[in-house]
């Protein structure tokens, strides 16, 4: 395999697999297909809301997204969708920049 480049989380998983601590799902094509199923019913967008927020927070949140690179609205909908999961974080932003 001397023919790719791997970071050291792929040489680890590499060394796992041939090693025989990590073996091959039997499954693997249902179970994928069970997971991909999982995330279209996650991320199923079929709810509208309208909200009316202060420019200044809108103007902020705008920044962030642009950081992430993603537009603003998907920015905010991965904020609420963090919250209701119960993985939301709240950190200190700078708003400086």
């Amino acid at each position: 395999m001397g023919k790719y480049k791997l970071d050291q989380e792929e040489q680890e998983i590499l060394d796992a697999f041939e090693s025989g601590k990590m073996q091959p799902i039997p499954n693997a094509k249902e179970e994928i297909e069970k997971h991909k199923k999982y995330a279209a019913e996650t991320f199923r967008k079929d709810k509208r809301i309208n909200i009316r927020i202060a420019s200044r927070d809108l103007s902020t949140i705008q920044k962030l997204a642009m950081l992430e690179g993603i537009p603003y609205q998907t920015f905010i909908v991965s904020i609420l969708h963090k919250f209701a999961d119960g993985r939301y974080i709240e950190k200190q932003v700078n708003k400086a920049n």
